[in-house]
């Protein structure tokens, strides 16, 4: 599978997806107007190892709920992901058996090697 979870209305997931420079047969999914699905984000953590890599602590409502300063588990993390995008870490790149969780740029650089 080759796909991308992206904010189609954050710059950097479209500056990202734009120097990634993608082949024509990734599948690109605006989680604001296509929520992901519990089956989507299962198969995601079982790439990415735990729900914690894919979970945004730097989400507005992170900071608004105080999130910070609760004991949060993988449950908590994966309900958080499912009840509002903004928690799920951008953009998600899966490349065949591999994913790239968020826009640090040793991991856009990866992904770019596995793309192409």
């Amino acid at each position: 599978m080759k796909k991308i979870y992206h904010l189609g209305s954050c710059s950097t997931c479209i500056r990202i997806i734009k120097e990634l420079n993608l082949p024509t047969d990734f599948i690109l999914q605006d989680i604001k107007k296509e929520a992901i699905t519990e089956a989507q984000l299962a198969e995601m953590k079982d790439m990415a190892g735990d729900y914690e890599t894919l979970f945004s602590k730097r989400a507005q409502l992170f900071k608004q709920r105080d999130l910070k300063n609760q004991n949060l588990d993988e449950s908590d993390f994966k309900n958080l992901i499912l009840e509002h995008y903004t928690f799920l870490k951008r953009p998600v790149i899966i490349v065949d058996d591999k994913i790239f969780v968020g826009n640090n740029k040793s991991v856009v650089e990866a992904a770019k090697n596995a793309i192409h």
